[in-house]
């Protein structure tokens, strides 16, 4: 396979890092004199390493005098959602109930230093990221509205330049979401692929560690450097000429009038790349609500098991979260495995499903970025398209498209089969070139 330059902002910033154009220091003190601008107003960061990453630069950039190079993350700053552990900040998931002091970085954050990414600090997180809201903070491109969630901090984040990416997770929708409400990219690779070591659980058989960048190219720089193997992603030129990419009908089902004009756009794009589209039935109505449901119950009752063993005081969690893990504790047994039994069967439908394309398209999510006061009543309508490839450990992401009238984000959500990463930014890195080009 063809190699290219590494593009999008982390591969412009590894280009004039190579040339001595910015160091690494630059690139941090641009990052927190963003965090210092927005972040109180947004909540966007809970806790801020300044001090380390300033360290941290100064020893990357003696590196890269004496032309040693880490990779395509060496001097880039990052973030890490305040559910997964950095060594020397406090793990706080977003609660007043919860409060962890890690002596060790989590296995991501770990193996993203050692390719040379500078951790800023910690960011905003839904409690527990037991939801797709973070009411706590506010959407980059209009402050009356919520950034989703629940990994809202690192959309958030990433939008405003308090660094060029953000870890996070996805259980549900939880890097896609905001992503998609937000205007960045948001990205989980198949179930199982990256470890979650160090991350406070939500629902061991659904976490996923995510990511989230400005571009697809800078998604696909850091999933690289979250995995094994000779699978890189970043800087291939691969074409979609003749994919073959499946629409799901039901995906459309009850979409914003503004989200399928936006799609559209999207879609015309592929077109004009290459890819043939086609309207397939699979995955069904049935399909986005069962996993939705299954889901639910899933991820609600592995987190009910860990808070149980945490006998944290539940009166401080927030009452959305609170009432979830109640509702929770009353699933009986045989419900839950139900949900197991019913996934098991789901996924083999959707790996037949997917057989028949090279990717499956979709809105990310049906609606755009609800306002602050309303955001409870949008709980499950957000995540709707999403759940189903968290449930199935489908990879899974979401770019944007052009903004809704008014400027607000759409998200496009990619799809491809397990462990068919490469195929998925291939799908998705041709939207985004066809979109600029409009």
């Amino acid at each position: 396979m063809a190699e290219a330059p590494l593009g999008g902002a982390i591969g412009t910033a590894r280009a004039r890092l190579d040339t001595g154009e910015t160091s690494a220091a630059e690139l941090v003190e641009q990052s927190l004199a963003a965090i210092d601008a927005d972040s109180d107003r947004l909540v966007a960061f809970v806790e801020v390493q300044a001090a380390a990453a300033r360290e941290q630069a100064a020893r990357l950039d003696a590196e890269l005098k004496r032309g040693s190079i880490r990779g395509p993350m060496h001097g880039i700053p990052i973030s890490v959602k305040d559910v997964i552990h950095v060594a020397g900040a406090t793990t706080r998931c977003g609660s007043l109930a919860y409060e962890n002091h890690p002596g060790h970085d989590a296995w991501a954050v770990e193996r993203l230093r050692e390719a040379g990414a500078i951790v800023l600090g910690k960011v905003a997180t839904h409690e527990f990221a037991l939801g797709v809201t973070s009411p706590q903070s506010r959407n980059p491109r209009d402050e009356t509205r919520i950034p989703g969630g629940s990994s809202g901090g690192s959309a958030v984040a990433v939008a405003t330049g308090m660094g060029l990416a953000s870890v996070c997770t996805d259980t549900r929708a939880s890097s896609r979401v905001p992503a998609a409400l937000s205007g960045v990219v948001g990205l989980k690779a198949t179930y199982g692929t990256i470890p979650t070591a160090g991350v406070v659980p939500l629902s061991w058989t659904m976490d996923h560690v995510g990511m989230i960048a400005g571009d697809v190219a800078g998604a696909a720089i850091v999933l690289d450097a979250l995995r094994d193997g000779p699978r890189a992603c970043a800087g291939r030129l691969t074409s979609v000429e003749g994919m073959r990419i499946g629409l799901p009908r039901a995906a459309w089902e009850g979409v914003d009038p503004d989200v399928e004009r936006s799609v559209d756009t999207a879609l015309e794009a592929l077109t004009a790349a290459g890819a043939t589209l086609t309207t397939v039935e699979q995955p069904g109505a049935e399909d986005f609500v069962g996993a939705n449901a299954g889901g639910l119950v899933s991820s609600r009752c592995e987190a009910a098991a860990f808070h149980r063993a945490l006998k944290s005081d539940r009166s401080l969690y927030w009452d959305e979260v609170r009432d979830q893990l109640d509702a929770a504790d009353d699933v009986l047994a045989v419900d839950y495995i139900d949900a197991q039994r019913y996934r098991a069967w789901l996924r083999e439908k959707m790996l037949d499903a997917i057989a028949g394309v090279d990717a499956l398209v979709m809105p990310t999510s049906p609606v755009l970025a609800p306002r602050v006061e309303l955001a409870d009543d949008y709980l499950t309508v957000l995540s709707r398209n999403a759940i189903l490839w968290s449930f199935v450990g489908f990879p899974a992401m979401s770019l944007p498209s052009v903004p809704a009238a008014g400027g607000l984000p759409v998200g496009l959500q990619v799809v491809a089969a397990p462990h068919a990463e490469a195929t998925m930014i291939a799908v998705a890195s041709a939207v985004e070139r066809g979109l600029a080009e409009l």
